[in-house]
């Protein structure tokens, strides 16, 4: 840190009953009063260097041998006032970026200006400024701290303005080439060049955000307005400012998880009104990052979003701050874990722990961000209408690259869904989780995104085991979205004899299991040609994405989709047990397959489930002798 040295006498002022005085042989005759501490001087070396101390005297009448002057709202406090006056005496000052925003100030409020004398205290200090602080990166940050304090007469002055400038300016140079860039803070170096600390052995290696950390101490403010100026020069890269705002966010937001629940707390007027600024003050902190945050997606980690959304949540950010923020997740979703997505709730409307709702949000944007792009290029109208700036390598390059991007979004909403799946995992527990919303989550995404279900049959599991009170309709309106062919062995084994899903979906499960069973065993010539014709039309064999053949195997217009997982194993005599309790099913079951063509063969069964139950378990048996 620089400093400067003005005058050469020694420091005699002193202090006698709360009254500061200088020591001299000429007694005081002007007693000048600032916030409350009273200065005991004279009106010579005073007067011949400050304007607004001579309009003031000659202003008021001299009732006594010493003239009363009033201060008020000095800027600086007696500190500045202090080192003003032992200007104006010679008595030696030492000036630095710690003091000279509030002695710029003084020097203004008295008018210590070139036409009351030559090199005055403002010119002095205004020299000192341009030529030795703003030129040092730690000298500059400083006195951009200071100015807070003086937020108006820093402004007034272009003080503020100043300091943004040069630490931009140094932002884009090399390290090694700032003054004191990253050095230790007792470095000091005097205005002409003298060391009192060497700091050669000190230097280390600098990394290009070198200046992140001492810009993180600014006030958000001050550091907003810096980070503005960075941005508008266009050199510093994406990844640097995001790595800063990084930073500042995890050294000023605080741990805001105390104020989970303090709107549940008994507090006073007074610690509630604290909070509340707090609070505020937080808030704004909060919408300055984001709006700070770097245009360019893969500056941003999808983590850092969710973190600064959780805090939007808390603070009750703006609804545009989230927005913004769920925009800008939902562009990289795929990269976000089921911890990032449990955002605490913090509407009074809501009784769930987490918010489903700005989650339900975030998948819309996903899906919105996430169209596929055309899978061929365009074709050419004719010869004669070809532009001759687009050559056939052109239009080849552009077909891989519309097909590169085609492949990335498929792959991330494969991902996507099995986050989903295992965040419907630990939101189905809430008790107070409407099943309009679990839905509303779990349909989000496009079938052929899971390509398997036992994650969304894990869900749906939870979900049935902690709302007991759901009816029949709710249960089958519930495993309505589960496919039952994409489950594994091992979960089919367990929706089979799992009492709680509607006997439907139990009967697709057996079914499809045996089927499957069956054709794995070679013995698919002993079954029926309808079983035949439903096995052949639900082949688990990979299939392109346009393929006529899809995941929508026995479901139409309010058809049940769920192929569960059935083995000999299950207990039958449940299964009995169920199929007395619901009548109705061949009616409604009947009524709901007739609109899918691919169901026709499923629909010749033996008209009871009984015995459709009983003719997949003599085929099991029969594969079982044989073997």
């Amino acid at each position: 840190m620089k400093f400067m040295k003005l005058g050469s006498r020694p420091d005699t002022f002193y202090t006698s009953e709360s009254v500061r005085s200088i020591s001299s042989e000429i007694s005081c005759d002007l007693m000048i009063q600032v916030q409350g501490t009273r200065y005991l001087l004279h009106k010579f070396p005073l007067l011949s260097k400050c304007l607004r101390l001579q309009r003031l005297c000659s202003e008021s009448p001299e009732s006594s041998p010493c003239q009363i002057v009033q201060l008020p709202k000095f800027p600086g406090g007696v500190e500045a006032f202090e080192l003003c006056a032992k200007f104006c005496y010679g008595i030696t000052i030492t000036l630095s970026a710690n003091n000279i925003v509030s002695a710029r100030c003084a020097a203004e409020y008295l008018q210590m200006t070139e036409e009351v004398e030559k090199g005055n205290l403002i010119y002095k200090l205004e020299v000192f400024l341009n030529s030795c602080v703003l030129h040092g990166w730690k000298d500059s940050v400083v006195t951009l701290q200071s100015t807070k304090a003086f937020t108006l007469w820093a402004e007034d002055l272009n003080i503020t303005s100043r300091c943004i400038e040069a630490i931009a300016s140094k932002v884009l140079s090399h390290p090694s080439k700032v003054s004191h860039a990253r050095r230790g803070r007792d470095d000091t170096q005097s205005c002409n060049g003298a060391e009192s600390q060497q700091s050669k052995d000190s230097k280390k290696v600098i990394s290009k955000g070198w200046w992140a950390e001492d810009v993180a101490d600014l006030g958000i403010d001050l550091y907003w307005r810096t980070m503005i100026a960075i941005k508008s020069r266009g050199k510093v890269s994406p990844d640097l400012i995001s790595d800063a705002l990084r930073m500042y966010a995890s050294r000023w937001l605080p741990n805001i998880s105390k104020h989970l629940y303090a709107d549940k707390q008994v507090k006073t007027d007074n610690e509630s009104d604290s909070t509340n600024e707090a609070t505020s003050k937080h808030r704004l902190l909060l919408e300055s990052i984001i709006s700070l945050l770097p245009l360019d997606r893969s500056a941003v980690s999808c983590s850092f979003l969710l973190k600064l959304l959780k805090a939007a949540n808390i603070l009750k950010a703006s609804s545009s701050s989230k927005m913004e923020l769920a925009r800008r997740i939902g562009s990289q979703l795929e990269e976000a874990t089921i911890s990032d997505l449990l955002i605490p709730s913090m509407s009074h409307t809501q009784e769930t722990q987490y918010d489903v709702d700005i989650v339900i949000t975030i998948l819309e944007q996903f899906m919105l961000q996430a169209q596929s792009p055309p899978t061929s290029p365009p074709k050419a109208g004719g010869g004669f209408q070809r532009q001759r700036s687009r050559s056939a390598e052109n239009i080849k390059f552009e077909f891989q690259e519309s097909r590169r991007k085609l492949s990335a979004s498929h792959s991330s909403k494969l991902k996507v869904a099995k986050l989903v799946d295992g965040y419907l995992r630990v939101v189905a527990c809430e008790k107070k989780l409407p099943l309009a919303k679990f839905l509303q989550i779990a349909e989000a995404l496009p079938e052929f995104t899971r390509l398997e279900h036992d994650g969304l049959y894990r869900a749906i599991d939870i979900y049935l085991k902690g709302h007991p009170e759901l009816s029949k309709n709710e249960r089958k309106r519930l495993c309505k979205v589960l496919d039952c062919k994409k489950l594994s062995t091992e979960t089919s084994t367990d929706a089979a004899q799992n009492e709680l899903l509607p006997l439907r979906v139990i009967v697709q499960v057996l079914f499809f299991e045996q089927a499957r069973a069956a054709k794995e065993g070679q013995e698919a010539a002993n079954l029926p040609c309808n079983i035949k014709a439903l096995l052949d039309s639900h082949d688990d064999s990979p299939r392109p994405l346009g393929s006529s053949v899809t995941s929508k195997a026995l479901r139409a217009d309010g058809q049940w989709s769920i192929s569960g997982h059935g083995t000999p194993k299950s207990n039958i005599s449940t299964l009995k047990m169920k199929l007395a309790e619901d009548e109705d099913l061949d009616e409604n079951f009947t009524d709901e397959t007739e609109k899918s063509p691919r169901t026709k063969a499923f629909c010749a069964l033996p008209n009871r489930p009984k015995k459709m139950l009983s003719k997949l378990w003599y085929i099991n048996r029969h594969r079982s002798e044989k073997v």
